[in-house]
């Protein structure tokens, strides 16, 4: 009997990488959970009251276009409304504008080490992702990327900062990747991780976009604002792909609570905690990259709210990683990245990051396999 069949690219697209779910099932004890780049603190209690507001009006469609919440971001940052589209978090969008834009026989390309749903959202669309090499100490390198670029490339994708590596590209370079690329060329920037950036040459890519018709900029309330499950991302565009986006998009893809949510996000209070959280973040993650490297490992400098760590070969990481399970703590492994003597440890609590670290010091003195 014939059944339908998916295109086979479909058939061979592996499932997305989650994080273990064993800490989410944890039964003793509480978990450190430092494998999905979720942001410790909880919601403030002004976010969650707007949430359980919105939520009293359940049975109601919410506002298909964001409207207040495209006002207001426009307003925080200082952009046209009318360029925001709003999604189900920023992969959702990633995936519209590989849809919209690439298809069968042409090419996405990015980084060697970039984030993995740019690779599952061409094979979506029917095209073939491409990965360009990676340049020292895990960074992207420009001039591979443009190196890479054929007449079959339709997007480029940056995560900036990069993840898992944190590692940043300047505006300069931002600058220099979009001189470089053909017109036809959209260039993605995800800057998912924009608001834990402290360094002083780095511009999430809103003045990119500004500057042409072919560059669009990704950002998402799950990370710093602390709304994972709100499931609330944005991007910012030129009006001509903003158009092809809210042709796409399913309409009302963002819930009532999870938009108010968000608008709460953006108060003034709420958004002078989001400055504490980027300096608490730098500080935490510099003692936490000086404690691991007094234990002779290699942490990667980081602009995100996370720190790459290396061991001294895929056995040792798994190592590692389990013997720091059977203490209740989850980083995240990185043998999908082709990084399987690494893993990479979300910032935390003051608490929890001290926990690791000393974890990782009893675990170091004991007798870790090494090699590849």
């Amino acid at each position: 009997m014939k059944t339908p069949t998916p295109r086979p690219a479909i058939v061979d697209l592996a499932p997305y990488p989650v994080a273990s779910a064993r800490a989410a099932t944890e039964s003793t004890g509480t978990p450190i959970r430092l494998n999905q780049n979720e942001r410790a603190a909880r919601p403030s209690e002004r976010v969650v009251a707007a949430f359980a507001r919105a939520a009293a009006d359940a049975n109601r469609y919410p506002d298909g276009g964001c409207g207040r919440l495209r006002a207001r971001i426009a307003e925080v940052h200082g952009l046209d409304a009318a360029r925001i589209v709003c999604g189900n978090g920023s992969g959702e969008l990633v995936a519209l504008l590989a849809c919209a834009y690439a298809g069968g026989g042409d090419e996405i390309l990015t980084g060697q080490f970039a984030y993995l749903y740019f690779d599952t959202a061409a094979r979506i669309a029917g095209a073939t992702p491409v990965r360009a090499p990676a340049g020292p100490d895990l960074g992207i390198d420009i001039e591979a990327l443009l190196d890479a670029v054929t007449p079959r490339t339709r997007m480029v994708c940056v995560d900036n900062p990069g993840n898992p590596t944190g590692r940043m590209l300047a505006a300069d370079a931002v600058r220099a990747l979009r001189r470089g690329l053909r017109d036809d060329i959209l260039l993605v920037l995800d800057a998912a991780y924009a608001e834990y950036v402290t360094a002083a040459d780095y511009e999430p890519g809103a003045a990119v976009v500004e500057d042409g018709e072919n560059t669009v900029m990704l950002r998402t309330f799950s990370k710093i604002h602390g709304l994972a499950a709100a499931r609330v991302g944005w991007a910012y565009c030129p009006a001509a792909v903003a158009e092809v986006l809210n042709r796409v998009r399913l309409p009302n893809n963002i819930t009532g609570p999870s938009q108010a949510a968000a608008l709460a996000a953006l108060a003034p209070e709420e958004r002078q905690r989001v400055t504490g959280l980027r300096a608490q973040n730098d500080a935490l993650r510099r003692r936490f990259c000086d404690d691991l490297g007094a234990l002779g490992l290699t942490a990667y400098p980081s602009q995100g709210s996370y720190v790459l760590v290396r061991f001294a070969g895929r056995g040792a990481a798994q190592a590692t990683g389990a013997a720091l399970q059977d203490r209740g703590i989850y980083g995240r492994a990185m043998a999908a990245y082709d990084l399987a003597d690494c893993i990479r440890f979300t910032v935390g609590t003051e608490t929890e990051m001290a926990a690791v670290a000393e974890a990782l010091k009893r675990i170091q003195g004991m007798a870790l396999p090494g090699g590849g």
